[in-house]
């Protein structure tokens, strides 16, 4: 697992859009960027991880575009965060610590384990939560908001 970036919440929300639409042909990247207000160049970059996740398949061509590989209830958040996502979430950079200082001697050690108990917990929590679910969830809230707006 890497630093979350926005490269996640970009790949759910592409993936999400393909769940809710679930269309016959193709979906382009540029329709894609239109939805998530962003460059079609930022969204190919996702989409080839995507697909070498295997999680989308591409058709080229002028008809073009991309659709699920799995069914939605066969991919978790994990599936997603793991074809964007690379590393470890927390570090503690570069610098050396003081060797001098008990905290610079001995800190890290101590976060290491609260850090790899947090990274066992995101992945845990993102392995129960499927594409389908996820798009069930903006479903039930676009409703909500469309009528009461």
């Amino acid at each position: 697992m890497g630093i979350i970036s926005s490269r996640f919440s970009l790949a759910v929300h592409i993936l999400a859009l393909l769940t809710i639409e679930d269309k016959a042909e193709a979906t382009t990247s540029e329709y894609l960027a239109r939805s998530a207000n962003t460059n079609p160049v930022v969204i190919r970059r996702i989409l080839a991880m995507l697909g070498k996740a295997g999680l989308l398949t591409a058709q080229a061509g002028v008809s073009g575009g991309v659709h699920l590989a799995r069914s939605p209830q066969q991919i978790t958040l994990r599936d997603v965060y793991e074809a964007v996502e690379k590393g470890e979430i927390f570090t503690f950079g570069s610098r050396e610590p003081n060797p001098y200082c008990i905290c610079g001697r001995s800190l890290e050690p101590v976060m290491k384990s609260v850090f790899q108990q947090a990274e066992a917990a995101l992945e845990q929590t993102l392995a129960q939560m499927t594409l389908a679910q996820v798009a069930q969830e903006v479903e039930q809230i676009d409703a909500l908001t469309c009528r009461s707006a």
